[in-house]
Parts: C-alpha cells; structure tokens; sequence
C-alpha cells in the first residue's frame, strides 16, 4: 500500500483512477479515500474505489449496478462426477437461464420480496412508479444481464469438489433506480430522460437525514435484497441441472453502501467494484474465464484497516472492452476493429480446459490482470482459503450493448 495524493492505494496506481479518487475526497465530509488493486476509471467514483462519508450516500459511488456482487455454493460434487458431462451441463445452462440485456425470466419467478412493503416508497415519488418498477423487478428476476456477468462450474483442484457461482447484481430494477435518484437530485423528474453524464463529474451526495437520503437509502437497500434474491434464484437453477446440493456458501455485493464503524466513528462506506472484507468475513473473487477465482477471507491487521475492511472484486482490467473487442457497429450488430480475435480467445480457453458459452473477445483472458499478482497486493489483509478453477464460463453473447454502468 502506498500514499498517492492522500489516496491509499493498493498495486499500481492508475493515474485517471487516483484522479477520480482525489475528486471523491473533496467533496462531501469524507474520512478517508481507498483504491483497491484492480482500480480502474469508473462513473465518478472509480472501480475499485472505497469512499467513507460522514453521515452522506452517494448514488454516484455505489453507481447504476446497485449490488453487483457474487455468490459462490461448494457442492457434494466431484469433478470425475461430471467431468464427462461438462459440455451438456453448460448446454444446459445457457437454454435454462437468461443471459443478455433487457431479458425477462421465461418463467417469472414468485418471491415474498415483491410483498414487502418498502415498494410503496415509489409511490410516493411518483404516480404508478411502484407498479411500473416492480413488474420489471419480477420479470427479470434470475436473469443474468451481459457485460462481465456469468454464470460458472470451478473444480478445486486441492479437493477435486465442483464449485458454482454467479456474478450479476440487480439488473433493470437497480439501474432504474440509481437513474431515478440521480435525476431527482439534478432536478429532473424520476423516470426523467436523463443527459449524458460526465466520467470525471463530482460525487452526487446526500446527507442521510434528509428525505432524499432516506428514501434513496430505503431504494439501494430493496435493490441489494433483489440482487440477493437473484443471486439464489440462479445457484438453485444450477445446482438442479447438476443434480447437486449446496453444502458451504459466499454471498457479497461489491457495488453498494453500507453502515460500518471505522477509526472510532460510524460512517457510509461506499463501495463501488471493492469486496467488503472484515475480519473473519468471508468474500468471493473472480478472474478471467482462464483464470483462479478464490474465496478469501479477512484478517485481523493494520493494512485491512486503512483499506476501511476492503479488498479487490476481480482481477482488474488491463484493455478496454473496445480496444479489445472493436467499436460495435448497431446496424449489424457486431463489433470491428479489436485487438483480441475471437480465435485467439477460443483457443486460450481450450488450453486452459474451459467449456465457453457465449462471451465476446472483451471477456477474453487477454483483457485481464492475473488475479493471483492482484492478490498479492492485497496479502497483508486477506488469506485465500479456496483456489478455484474454471471448468465452465456461460455469459451473454459477444455482441450485447450493455447500458449499465460499473
């Protein structure tokens, strides 16, 4: 860890990411600023990055994907037990969940949370708003959404057990209510049509004992149990495809707000791409599809504590989904003009021993830091209990548009 303009900073520091960071601490009453190893340039506040805030919440910071995060089961599986099968198995997944933009669940999902009464919060923002909200909130419950979302089989090599796990968070629903709250706040109308956004614009804030504040807390909140809800809905899907059970599981988000104490002070930690990580909490990380993924957990130290109890989500880019992919061309949707081909990558993922669907060259394991040389950065504050392998990477299709920030 190292001091770049007050910012702690964990790996090598990227110089657009610090500035967003630096920016970040000059607004609003902040304690501390924190950029984890995969930082990278984000909305406003940057991927990787960790703000805390007195007594204020920043939709900006935890961002469009409200609860973006993972959940990763153990099952009473064997890798030897579907080794054979691993083609049909993620056949399988593919037909059976949703990947993409936009996608509804062919099987709309009941749940006890659209029950709940936090939804008539809408109501009292704007006429028809619950209605509207939630029937998008339960046509894509247990979809999945594109960009670096998935769905994947691990084996642990140490164990031989086959691991599952996803990665997605609250899909039209979040996005439609991180868009509301900062219309609200620019003066525009919830379901305004909102202007585009500067990457660099200042934190939008609200102090937590305001209406505004409140009612986004209470929105972000019912966003993060949506995700949850999601999460568990997607693993149950699988592990029935598998014919497996559960017997261990992690479930985080890395995009969202939490109340923590913090150098003897209750604060707002905001995190937008960075997994919180106290001591003795449990948290998944995943890298590319030709890469480990691991569970880690935290430890009792003074770097987890400048880190505000945080640590990386991923592996952290190293090309942008452009570069690497090619500049999408609508009318034929596709994209041209990228860096990585799509047999360079078929080719990666054969040699790792990787059952691919769906996924663009802007996925490829090209685009990516190695996870363990990121985790290295973060080996004072964490200890990796679990290395997992890929065996099967399902996502959406190459030539998706995703509209969904972070």
């Amino acid at each position: 860890m190292r001091i770049v303009d007050n910012i702690k900073v964990w790996g090598e520091p990227l110089e657009n990411a610090v500035s967003q960071a630096v920016t970040c601490s000059q607004h609003g009453n902040v304690l501390g600023v924190a950029l984890m190893a995969d930082h990278h340039k984000g909305y406003s506040q940057p991927i990787g990055g960790v703000v805390a805030y007195r007594n204020m919440v920043s939709p900006s910071g935890v961002g469009y994907d409200i609860a973006c995060g993972n959940k990763a089961v153990r099952t009473n599986l064997m890798w030897e037990d579907i080794r054979d099968q691993i083609a049909v198995i993620m056949d399988n997944i593919n037909s059976t969940i949703s990947f993409g933009v936009g996608r509804n669940n062919p099987n709309p999902v009941e749940h006890k949370l659209f029950d709940d009464a936090s939804w008539k919060l809408f109501d009292s923002i704007e006429h028809g708003l619950q209605h509207k909200l939630k029937t998008l909130a339960r046509n894509q419950l247990g979809t999945v959404g594109s960009g670096n979302h998935f769905v994947d089989i691990f084996v642990e090599e140490a164990t031989g057990k086959v691991w599952i796990a996803n990665h997605f968070g609250s899909r039209g629903f979040g996005h439609k209510v991180a868009s509301g709250f900062l219309n609200l706040a620019a003066g525009r109308k919830f379901s305004g049509k909102a202007p585009g956004e500067s990457m660099d614009q200042p934190p939008t804030l609200f102090d937590l004992k305001s209406e505004m504040g409140d009612m986004y807390w209470d929105g972000m909140t019912l966003a993060g149990r949506y995700a949850y809800a999601g999460r568990d809905y997607v693993i149950e899907q699988v592990l029935g495809i598998l014919g497996a059970s559960a017997e261990y599981s992690v479930h985080n988000h890395h995009n969202f707000a939490w109340k923590e104490q913090h150098m003897d002070e209750e604060v707002v930690v905001v995190r937008k791409g960075a997994t919180p990580l106290a001591p003795g909490q449990l948290g998944f990380v995943g890298g590319s599809m030709g890469d480990i993924s691991v569970i880690v957990e935290g430890v009792h130290s003074e770097e987890n504590t400048e880190s505000f109890r945080s640590t990386v989500h991923g592996a952290g880019r190293t090309m942008s989904r452009t570069q690497a992919a090619g500049k999408m061309n609508y009318k034929l949707r596709t994209r041209m003009g990228g860096e990585i081909s799509e047999e360079q990558m078929q080719a990666a993922i054969r040699a790792y021993g990787v059952e691919l669907r769906g996924a663009g060259t802007d996925e490829s394991p090209f685009v990516y830091k190695k996870l363990q040389d990121v985790l290295n950065a973060h080996a004072h504050t964490l200890k990796i209990n679990h290395i997992l392998r890929p065996v099967g990477v399902a996502m959406a299709g190459g030539n998706e548009f995703d509209p969904y920030k972070d």
